[in-house]
């Protein structure tokens, strides 16, 4: 395999904006067989999506710097990382999983200025930045990070659970997002990401919203004609203009 030559900021903008983004969350492949499947996936794959969870700010805990180095050493694909952690610790993590590999780091804006400052490192340290929201959090909570971001992540399940199904309120809160984006002049800049409750039946849903990328869990792990999964995938359409 040849891997990829770009990385953090050059290779999040290099990602294509004429279609739908496929974002492949590594929570749902066989970790007993991490390589194989990231063989299988890598030809479809816009990037990688690891979350990291401190058992504190969501249940559980979920993935370790060295996995990460790991994947970064196996993969031509950029690596997003979502980290799930308290604020206290929100810039110590920032550093660790972007000195094993990741190309995005996206920090919660329940954070506050400890989510701020890991952007301004995460930046720093040669990695692109973003900002995920809870989906109890009010959209608005993205301001702040706005004009310093390249992803904003809205999540459309309670955190850190999986198998939920989409929360009713989620396209809503990214078309709120898309015109906080369009008010700021970040429209262009911005990837919106949708995170949670992905299934067949909503990705079109969010799609329409004004999704540019979806977190693909058991859709994509799960089925066995990925080529053809993609290609539906890459197919939808906005309706957001």
């Amino acid at each position: 395999m040849t891997l990829n030559t770009l990385s953090g900021p050059a290779a999040i903008a290099a990602l294509p904006r004429n279609r739908l983004l496929g974002e492949f969350s590594l929570w749902s492949a066989d970790l007993a067989n991490m390589e194989a499947d990231l063989r299988r996936i890598e030809p479809y794959a816009d990037l990688h999506h690891i979350d990291v969870a401190d058992a504190r700010f969501t249940p559980g805990f979920l993935f370790f710097p060295d996995f990460v180095a790991r994947i970064a050493k196996a993969t031509a694909r950029p690596i997003h990382v979502h980290l799930m952690v308290e604020a206290e610790i929100v810039e110590e993590q920032t550093r660790q999983f972007i000195e094993a590999g990741a190309d995005l780091i996206s920090v919660h804006a329940e954070n506050g200025e400890a989510g701020l400052r890991a952007v301004a490192l995460a930046k720093e340290l040669g990695a692109e930045a973003g900002v995920v929201l809870r989906l109890e959090t009010p959209v608005s909570a993205i301001r702040p990070f706005i004009d310093h971001v390249a992803f904003v992540t809205l999540l459309g399940t309670s955190i850190g659970v999986k198998g939920q199904s989409l929360s009713e309120k989620a396209c809503d809160r990214l078309i709120e997002a898309r015109s906080l984006l369009k008010q700021s002049g970040r429209e262009g800049q911005v990837i919106l990401a949708a995170d949670g409750g992905i299934r067949e039946q909503t990705v079109p849903l969010l799609r329409a919203a004004g999704a540019q990328t979806v977190v693909l869990g058991s859709l994509a792990f799960g089925d066995k004609n990925l080529g053809e999964r993609m290609a539906w995938l890459h197919g939808l359409e906005s309706r957001v203009s």
